[in-house]
């Protein structure tokens, strides 16, 4: 037995000598290439069979492959060996891919999001003036109308919904959005992304490392996921994500590649996973990106990458992956300031920890800035975040460090009972009907506290004094990296653009070529039936009965072919929500949308025509004669 054992280390030990020298061999070369082709290749780790005998033993081969060109199958080989277990191999390969940078001594980019003094407010009407029906609608349009010239003559109630609130988002710290219903946290999240509404009014200023939100372009430099999941049915889960990365691009992904060449002059060897991992995901223009399957990892969306999204209408994935598909679409890009409203809607607990658990790691290593609203965490999930923010009524009662919130509240005479999970007990602390279950001194008579009493109180606690003394210093603007901020909205190629246009048109124009064949073969019918009426239709006379026949016969050509088309409405109208959707984020121009739109599809209708004149025109018995 020790004598296999010993035989079974030195073979080992051999192949790990043998492993060293033959990867040493691969830097060297690497090394030799230029700095354009040393950009776009990588060395790809591949575990062989277990070879001469020796049980347990295995080979790694290492080979050379240009990173813009990686196989389906070799890219799903690489995320399944490097990411096997999500949260836990994340946590490892981030954290030597934040080696690598300190290493060089790069700094990354961070915003800090800051809001003081803000407050929202919407006109509404209220009672049944605030009903949908067609006499308040007409009322609306007539009103706008004129108050567009000057004359305002409707009475609206103004409600307020985020009061006199301010606060600061930092990197590198994951802070968690709490609040009852109807508290303005999404409220909070669009206006901080800079996506509010044009008929909520914003006064208070926002501002990211010191920029007003109207400097720059908050489109492209934060990403907000929304809660209602609006994507295109036909495509896949990959599909869905890889249109979304090669629309946002890469961002500073390659510029800190760029850097990371000093390594060569300071003759550091980096791991061949993480070298791998950065080249592929800083590509522009792929059709398919090793990014999107490393999100597909780590949002549990491996298992249904191939499956289509489906809506109403198609069989697809479940409610809960959808949702995990909204927050893909965001993470797959290179936004490193996301607000999530609601995440965790219709996942399981284990799955929303999971998602959290690899989002908390990319924060704390890649110093990512992310405010996230979750609605009634789990305990383990409630403890992966380093901040909290608890909104009510539109006051903030208490943002800081997620160590002194219960401190806060028994400060205020309130206590979390152990049975009680503390996401639960903040939401319903400031609840008037569930505020006396947790009166801590049972000898004192309870006394109801406001929420605005509670938000006095706060900015006399130490977080909230230590938070009022960082709003009053200025965000130093000379700190912020020059990579951090977009001011640009045309951060992608417009031809990347429009091939990724065009390759998702012609795709859905596949997906959908049941449709088009179905109208075809319907043309054809119809082309029959029509040939039939009006069989070899002669002028023998030339009088007015012989040209109504023909008449009837152009006129029923037209109303064929007009009606022939209607079937592209519905398919038009069922995009609108996606176009709206990603106009809104800037993924493209709304003509980029349009252009390839319409001219992959008017070859369809110029078909149609040819095969309704090639069956129609001469079996009528219209003039074969040019001239006429």
């Amino acid at each position: 037995m020790n004598a296999f054992s010993g035989s079974w280390r030195s073979a080992s030990s051999r192949y790990d000598e043998d492993d060293d020298d033959e990867e040493a061999l691969r830097w060297a070369a690497l090394e030799k290439l230029p700095t354009y082709d040393r950009l776009r290749t990588g060395i790809l780790k591949q575990a062989l069979e277990a070879g001469d005998g020796v049980s347990g033993a295995g080979e790694i081969r290492y080979e050379e492959v240009d990173v813009r060109r990686l196989a389906v199958t070799e890219k799903h080989e690489f995320i399944e060996r490097v990411f096997k277990v999500a949260d836990e191999d994340n946590q490892r390969f981030f954290q030597k891919l934040r080696d690598r940078i300190d290493r060089v001594g790069i700094q990354l980019p961070t915003v800090q999001v800051r809001f003081e003094h803000l407050t929202i407010q919407a006109e509404c009407h209220v009672g049944k003036r605030a009903l949908p029906t067609l006499a308040n609608m007409v009322r609306d349009i007539t009103e706008s109308t004129l108050g567009r010239l000057g004359l305002g003559l409707g009475k609206r109630t103004t409600l307020t919904i985020l009061d006199d609130v301010a606060g600061i988002i930092k990197p590198s710290r994951m802070t968690l959005l709490l609040g009852p219903p109807s508290s303005g946290k999404t409220t909070l999240l669009l206006a901080l992304a800079g996506k509010l509404g044009p008929t909520l009014k914003r006064s208070g200023e926002i501002s990211y490392n010191g920029y007003d939100l109207n400097v720059l372009v908050t489109q492209k430099t934060s990403a907000y996921v929304s809660q209602s999941d609006v994507h295109i049915g036909e495509l896949t889960v990959r599909e869905t994500l890889d249109f979304s990365a090669r629309c946002q691009g890469v961002g500073p992904r390659y510029d800190l590649l760029m850097e990371l060449m000093r390594e060569k002059e300071m003759g550091i060897h980096p791991d061949a996973d993480v070298d791998l991992f950065m080249k592929a995901t800083a590509m522009e223009g792929l059709k398919s990106s090793l990014q999107t399957d490393y999100t597909l990892k780590i949002l549990g969306l491996d298992i249904c990458a191939d499956t289509i999204v489906g809506d109403e209408m198609r069989r697809g994935i479940s409610g809960g992956q959808k949702k995990r598909v909204t927050t893909g679409e965001m993470v797959v890009g290179p936004t490193k300031t996301l607000f999530m409203d609601e995440i965790s809607t219709g996942l399981d607990s284990s799955t929303t920890f999971q998602i959290v658990k690899c989002l908390q790691q990319i924060v704390h290593l890649g110093e990512a800035t992310i405010l996230m609203s979750l609605l009634q965490p789990a305990p383990e999930t409630f403890e992966l975040f380093d901040d909290i923010i608890l909104l009510s009524e539109g006051q903030i009662v208490y943002q800081g460090p997620r160590e002194y919130v219960l401190d806060f509240f028994q400060s205020c005479g309130f206590q979390c009972p152990d049975r009680k999970g503390t996401a639960d007990f903040l939401q319903e602390v400031t609840s008037k009907k569930d505020q006396e279950q947790y009166w801590a001194d049972k000898t004192k008579p309870y006394k109801y506290i406001p929420v605005s009493e509670f938000a006095a109180r706060f900015k006399k606690f130490h977080v909230g004094v230590h938070l009022q003394n960082e709003l009053s210093v200025p965000y130093n603007k000379s700190q912020s990296h020059k990579a951090a901020l977009v001011f640009s909205k045309h951060s992608v190629p417009t031809s990347v653009l429009i091939k990724a246009s065009f390759a998702k048109e012609w795709l859905l124009i596949k997906r959908n070529s049941f449709v088009y064949i179905f109208k075809t073969i319907q043309i054809i019918i119809v082309a029959i039936i029509e040939s039939t009426v009006f069989l070899r239709t002669r002028m023998h006379t030339r009088n007015q009965d012989d040209g109504f026949m023909y008449i009837g016969a152009l006129i029923f050509c037209m109303v064929v072919n007009l009606f022939n088309g209607f079937a592209e409405l519905s398919l038009s109208i069922s995009s609108l929500p996606v176009l709206y959707k990603q106009r809104d984020m800037l993924f493209y121009p709304p003509w980029v949308f349009t252009v390839p739109n319409a001219l992959l599809r008017i070859p369809i209708s110029i078909l149609e025509s040819i095969v309704w004149v090639a069956m129609t025109y001469f079996a009528i018995g219209y003039a074969p004669e040019t001239s006429r």
